[in-house]
């Protein structure tokens, strides 16, 4: 058995997403503790908890509803991604690679949501 959004593609990605920008974050001074580290952590995993969230027992229009939530949340973790590079939290490579990664995931969340009716 198991629950219909672990089935979902995005969800999975968003998961796995959500772990890479928790590994990403350990390295950030101790001083952004209760900020960006906080703050990039919570938007990250907050994508898959949307979708998981969202999908069960609820209409597709309210799905729709919490994969916008979803899509907000991605857009807030790009933002952080540029804050850690203002601050050279980040290398311009591995900027690249997790922003890439969350425009694909982006995307996608965006093309399953407008095949709900």
């Amino acid at each position: 058995m198991s629950f219909k959004f672990e089935k979902l593609i995005i969800w999975q990605d968003s998961m796995s997403f959500g772990e890479k920008i928790f590994t990403f974050s350990k390295g950030f001074p101790d001083d952004e503790k209760y900020n960006l580290i906080s703050q990039i952590r919570r938007a990250a995993d907050s994508v898959a908890l949307n979708i998981a969230e969202g999908s069960v027992l609820q209409s597709n229009a309210e799905f729709r509803k919490f994969l916008g939530y979803s899509i907000r949340s991605l857009s807030e973790v790009v933002t952080c991604l540029y804050k850690a590079k203002y601050r050279r939290y980040i290398k311009e490579d591995h900027f690249a690679e997790l922003y890439d990664e969350s425009y694909k995931i982006m995307n996608h969340i965006i093309a399953f949501r407008n095949k709900l009716d």
